[in-house]
């Protein structure tokens, strides 16, 4: 029987989809020694976690790893292209809930919730700020970073502006900048691009220096996006409004980091876009990419198509 290794236990509905095309094992941990051996004798790999490359070149039976969600940073994909894998992802699934959690994050930095909540029960009232009127910036204009505009826009009547590399026409009521303009104009900038080598650092000292002085900063992107230490220094030195992060160029954030000790500042653990209906469609997403693989069919959502060749020569058409 085929077996499919995931990294972590997959939604009731994925799992049942699963059933009758293999064995469904969860890795047993996730240290890159014990998934390239459990990986050795795997047809698929879903992978919530990072994989290590010389997995690929041990798992001879390994047709494809499939990103349980959009981003591909967890899968080593020239390592998986050098050994004929197949890499797919299921784009779009979270935009939805990820959007959702910039929202109630905008709003709870702009309505000083953590301060409000904690100085209500020693001190009194204090006064917070509304979203409307207020120009969001959006970096990266994929799935997540159109599900933000629509929000903002429709939603809560926000002006709304973007910078992306796509030249795709502009979506209703978003209007294109430059990254420098961008982060000048907005009072709420939200990072929604993957993390590339040109993305890298993008959220620089230098940007940060250039944003208005009661900006707030809200990363669902990737940790590395944005210099840590720049950022620091500007809540402490009030230079910005406030922050709302969900990822970190170190994960887990340890519990010493300067980060904690903001009010202004609110810490998720990279759940932006972890909800039950998220990981349900997450779940789904990959158990059918997973079964027309496991079909002899290429993945919808294939991310390395100059592989399809060595493939097709590795696993020829019954």
């Amino acid at each position: 029987m085929r077996k499919i290794l995931s990294t972590h236990p997959l939604h009731p509905r994925a799992t049942s989809m699963l059933a009758g095309a293999g064995r469904l094992v969860v890795a047993s941990a996730l240290d890159a020694k014990t998934l390239a051996a459990e990986a050795k004798d795997a047809d698929i790999v879903i992978v919530r976690a990072p994989l290590p490359p010389e997995l690929f070149a041990g798992a001879s039976l390994l047709r494809a790893a499939i990103r349980h969600g959009a981003g591909l940073d967890m899968i080593p994909v020239e390592a998986a292209t050098a050994a004929g894998v197949l890499v797919a992802n299921v784009p779009a699934v979270n935009a939805r809930s990820v959007a959702e959690h910039v929202v109630f994050t905008a709003l709870a930095l702009l309505r000083r919730f953590r301060i409000m909540d904690r100085d209500l029960r020693a001190k009194g009232w204090l006064a917070g700020r509304e979203h409307a009127g207020k120009t969001i910036g959006i970096v990266g204009l994929g799935a997540v970073g159109q599900a933000v505009g629509h929000i903002a826009a429709h939603g809560f009547d926000l002006k709304v502006v973007a910078t992306t590399r796509s030249l795709r026409p502009a979506p209703e009521r978003v209007g294109f900048l430059s990254i420098d303009a961008l982060v000048e104009q907005s009072e709420i900038i939200v990072l929604c691009c993957p993390l590339t080598e040109e993305t890298r650092g993008l959220i620089s000292r230098e940007r940060i220096a250039r944003m208005k002085p009661n900006a707030l900063l809200i990363n669902v992107s990737r940790g590395p996006v944005v210099d840590d230490e720049a950022l620091i220094e500007a809540l402490r030195k009030g230079r910005i409004g406030g922050a709302a992060l969900d990822v970190f160029a170190t994960q887990p954030l340890p519990p010493s980091h300067p980060y904690f000790s903001f009010d202004n500042v609110i810490i998720t653990p990279h759940m932006a876009g972890i909800t039950e209906e998220s990981m349900m469609r997450m779940g789904v997403g990959a158990a059918n990419e997973a079964l027309l693989v496991l079909a002899d069919k290429l993945p919808v959502n294939l991310r390395n198509p100059e592989v399809i060749e060595r493939y097709r020569r590795r696993f020829p058409a019954d």
